[in-house]
């Protein structure tokens, strides 16, 4: 049976909201240079998708388009080899990326790491091909990734354009 990634009447919170001011307004984030961020960089949505944990949806997918700016880039080549220290320091800048940077600046590294020994640097490989369930197998073997948001990285691909899992 094939799954329809444009329906997710099984899921509830801010990730919804999003999708449904997406579909109304336009704008999933309130931010329409973080919504195009988001639909050009694979990078962008895999780390929006982690930094929704406790934190405003909204603010946790404008987060990798703070990282951007700050960084000059989001290369998770880059973001792997940084000193933890610098990172955390830039990743704390008010206004955070996150709320609670300690955790989430040691995640985003770990995942940048697996990224690049892994995916070449980018998590459009972890989707690129296979079957809705084979993606959300790998998605789950990065830290801060379990059923469920494997499961809502399916809707976020869709909404924004990178991959529809609907078929596979």
């Amino acid at each position: 049976m094939a799954i329809d990634a444009s329906d997710y009447s099984d899921l509830e919170g801010g990730l919804v909201r999003m999708m449904n001011r997406l579909k109304e307004e336009g704008t999933a984030t309130k931010d329409p240079e973080a919504d195009a961020f988001l639909r050009e960089n694979a990078n962008a949505v895999f780390l929006g998708l982690l930094y929704d944990q406790r934190i405003l949806a909204e603010v946790a997918f404008v987060g990798p388009l703070k990282l951007k700016q700050r960084l000059g880039h989001l290369d998770m080549k880059k973001i792997a080899k940084m000193d933890r220290e610098k990172f955390a320091e830039i990743f704390t800048e008010k206004p955070a990326v996150h709320r609670f940077s300690n955790k989430m600046v040691d995640t985003t590294q770990e995942i940048a790491k697996k990224l690049t020994a892994e995916y070449a640097g980018d998590a459009a490989n972890i989707w690129k091909e296979g079957t809705n369930a084979e993606v959300e197998k790998r998605v789950r073997e990065f830290p801060g990734f379990g059923p469920l948001k494997a499961r809502k990285l399916r809707m976020c691909l869709y909404y924004f354009g990178h991959r529809d899992l609907s078929e596979a």
